[in-house]
């Protein structure tokens, strides 16, 4: 008789749950306008790229709006001033991200600890300030009605139901990444230099190298986000570069569950509901996410994801 506890054992959980989540986003359209979902897709694309950074690599940065607003105003001045289609002005907003986080993180993980966060939130306000005053970003206006395009000269953007999915594929795309990351032997070494970072040294890894690949690889991940976020919106601003973007990104990750692979993803698409769901409140919008952060970090440490994933004993 076949026994059947190694093939349950077999089973992956963050499979499972990341197999699960799909599933739902491929449903939502019917309950929720489409147009919203794919926003919010990118902002969990978003959270998951600085979950990679924060929760397995242990760099906390300050300053990852930085990618995502570069990436969105490279997207959209590609799709509309340089008239690339959309996939070539994604990929040239994502390749954008990268190469500001090799010289971003360059310079960023000479420092640890606070001292690596107060560099990239600096960073930051140096990028946003260089996107204020650049001319074709055209200030406080941005850049708007940037062209959806086709796809492949083949797939019209124009439909929302029809972007809705291409996004939900770049979303699925990069949370599939960020899993094969984790679980490569990269990714063994990552978590090692985040818990012990000298015994790492003493073992031989050059763990600057690590840091910095993983920084890059993060920031294009957010890149990725940002320049499908200028696709959705038909516009680049100055929000998605601001310091609370990157303050929003650390909200959403942590009340999803930091450290977790669907949980930035879940706290993201919370966030954004939350603040869809208030938007008629003004500035008392910024009072429930305070009320709630505080909430979610007594009553849940570990986050929403973390939490659950902490008492069935899964990796989520």
């Amino acid at each position: 008789m076949i026994d059947a506890a190694p093939a349950r054992d077999r089973i992956d959980p963050q499979l499972v749950a990341l197999l699960a989540l799909g599933a739902l986003l491929a449903l939502a359209p019917v309950a929720v306008y489409p147009f919203f979902l794919a926003e919010a897709l990118c902002m969990a694309l978003f959270a998951s790229a600085f979950n990679l950074l924060a929760g397995y690599g242990g760099l906390l940065s300050f300053g990852h709006a930085m990618f995502l607003g570069s990436a969105s105003y490279v997207a959209a001045q590609a799709a509309k001033v340089w008239g690339f289609p959309p996939e070539a002005a994604i990929l040239a907003g994502a390749l954008a991200a990268g190469l500001l986080g090799l010289v971003a993180g360059a310079l960023s993980i000479r420092r640890q600890g606070i001292y690596f966060s107060m560099i990239t939130l600096a960073l930051g306000q140096l990028i946003y300030f260089l996107a204020l005053q650049a001319p074709f970003t055209h200030g406080e206006d941005g850049i708007q009605g940037v062209p959806r395009g086709k796809l492949f000269g083949l797939i019209d953007l124009g439909r929302d139901l029809t972007l809705y999915y291409v996004v939900l594929a770049l979303f699925l795309f990069g949370l599939l990444a960020i899993r094969r990351i984790v679980h490569s032997p990269f990714g063994t070494v990552l978590r090692a230099v985040r818990e012990n970072e000298t015994r790492a040294i003493s073992l031989g890894y050059r763990v600057d190298r690590y840091k910095l690949t993983a920084f890059v690889l993060s920031a294009l991940l957010a890149g990725l986000a940002g320049a499908a976020k200028a696709i959705v919106a038909q516009s680049a601003t100055l929000t998605d570069i601001y310091w609370t973007a990157s303050g929003e990104v650390i909200l959403m990750t942590l009340v999803g569950g930091m450290g977790t692979m669907s949980g930035p993803a879940v706290g993201a698409l919370i966030v954004v509901a939350m603040q869809s769901g208030l938007s008629n409140f003004g500035q008392w919008v910024m009072v429930a996410q305070g009320a709630i952060f505080v909430a979610v970090v007594l009553s849940f440490r570990r986050g929403l994801i973390g939490e659950i994933a902490a008492k069935f004993k899964l990796s989520l």
